[in-house]
């Protein structure tokens, strides 16, 4: 697997290591007011002295940030695009970088550009497509939107339907590996209840929400079997995985192993699974629902979820009327964003994880998005920045902005979504700088040819953000 959340060149998040630091984080979905550290901070972690020029490689180990972050500063001092390019044009023409890096930096209370570099350049964005993603489905969705998983009875007496709603954090492991996903055993137990003394005798499970392939284009051949994906269907459980380990390989049938688990659950043989459909009109015997669609963004959003992620996708296609397939999700992503009124040039998305090397993004649109998720009055987006993995503490971010050289001192004040394939790095995200100004950025680099060092290049460029006053 090629895909730089994926297999050979993944990067992973230290689940066990960073509980504390989400703990931390928490409370960033009640405004993003309350998502950053103000330059005092900064400063106590030796980015920038009052009267001396930022330096990234000035940063020393940072211990935790406070549990609840200081509010961004509206009133802090807007840097200068000479400023800004001052800090940071040198560092992206960092030869690890290739002879093709693109950027945008733009200031999120005043949406002024400060930066730019073929801002509206087609980009192959990897995982950072998954911004676009989440924006989509908090707006398409709303935060509160849950994702349900029904049982109807079936045209004899004894048969249920399992109808797939799209869920794919459906539990089955005794401690989930979605937190707060809904359990299949609880839904098996409510059908129980329903059919009363009429035994269950066979379990239809209906896979018709979906349509098309489930497998994107684009896609690597080992996309769904070496552990970073799934075939996308709208029954699995736990992601697809037969364990609950980040990275296990999947399930190759997931609707038809989720199928089974309900029947065994039911007191039947795997056997009594059957492809299927519900009939008209056909009683309700059970409901689970899904943890808040804030949650799996958040989550789709810290361990680069791929399969979380394209189901997502499918969530604004059915929100917005369109086939619930990669081709319908695409398209109705970009009709949430034309009226969210986003720019769309440079939008060629096929898929929603990012797994696809035809996805097409620009590093305008990306922050632009980040940018509007900011603003007050989309509260509904927030919940965006409590999702973004956290320099130096969590996510996809948990084993990088860890050293001196490698911009340490920004641990804690980067927030930011990862991206790579080979050949491809990107990153983008929100900073706030020395003055306590917030900056959303977006670098995205297609002809890389040594990934850690170009990952340690981008870290480079964010760190400088954070420790610049840039005026």
């Amino acid at each position: 697997m090629k895909n730089g959340e994926g297999r050979l060149a993944r990067e992973r998040p230290q689940l066990g290591t960073v509980v504390a630091a989400v703990a931390l984080v928490v409370a960033l979905v009640a405004a993003l007011g309350s998502v950053y550290a103000g330059p005092q901070t900064i400063r106590l972690l030796g980015l920038v002295g009052s009267d001396e020029q930022a330096k990234w490689t000035a940063g020393v180990t940072p211990e935790l940030p406070p549990a609840v972050l200081a509010a961004m500063d509206s009133q802090a001092p807007l840097p200068s695009p000479d400023g800004v390019k001052a800090a940071i044009g040198s560092l992206l023409a960092a030869p690890a970088l290739g002879p093709h890096i693109t950027a945008s930096v733009v200031d999120v209370a005043t949406g002024q550009v400060l930066y730019s570099s073929e801002p509206d350049a087609a980009m192959t964005p990897a995982s950072t497509t998954k911004v676009v993603t989440a924006v989509a489905a908090l707006a398409a969705r709303g935060p509160a939107y849950r994702i349900p998983t029904r049982v109807v009875a079936g045209a004899q007496p004894g048969e249920v339907v399992l109808i797939g709603g799209g869920d794919p954090t459906l539990a089955v492991f005794q401690t989930p590996y979605y937190p707060g996903a809904a359990r299949l055993d609880d839904l098996a137990a409510q059908v129980k209840k329903s059919l009363g003394d009429t035994a269950p005798t066979k379990v239809v499970y209906d896979m018709s929400l979906f349509t098309g392939s489930g497998i994107g284009p684009g896609w690597d051949a080992d996309a769904t079997t070496e552990g970073s994906g799934a075939v996308i269907t709208p029954l699995m459980t736990e992601g697809g995985r037969p364990n609950s380990s980040q990275y296990a390989k999947r399930y190759p049938q997931p609707d038809v192993q989720a199928a089974q688990a309900f029947a065994r659950m039911l007191g039947l043989p795997a056997t009594a699974a059957v492809a299927g459909t519900a009939p008209a009109g056909a009683k309700e015997l059970g409901k689970v629902e899904s943890a808040p669609m804030v949650r799996l963004v958040e989550s789709m959003l810290l361990q680069s979820d791929n399969v979380l992620a394209d189901i997502l996708a499918r969530q604004v296609a059915l929100a917005k009327n369109q086939p619930a397939s990669f081709e319908g999700a695409a398209a109705a992503m970009r009709m949430v964003l034309e009226e969210l009124n986003v720019p769309v040039t440079g939008y060629g998305l096929v898929d929603g994880s990012g797994f696809s090397r035809n996805d097409r993004l620009s590093p305008a649109l990306l922050t632009t998005l980040l940018a509007m998720a900011a603003r007050s009055d989309r509260a509904d987006l927030h919940g965006i920045f409590s999702g973004l993995p956290v320099a130096g503490y969590s996510g996809t971010l948990t084993g990088r902005f860890t050293k001196p050289q490698e911009g340490a001192g920004a641990a804690g004040l980067v927030r930011a979504k990862t991206g790579t394939l080979t050949g491809v790095n990107s990153l983008a995200g929100i900073v706030v700088d020395a003055d306590g100004r917030t900056l959303a950025f977006a670098f995205m680099a297609d002809a890389t040819t040594d990934r850690d060092k170009a990952v340690v290049a981008l870290d480079r460029v964010a760190a400088a953000l954070a420790a610049c006053g840039c005026r």
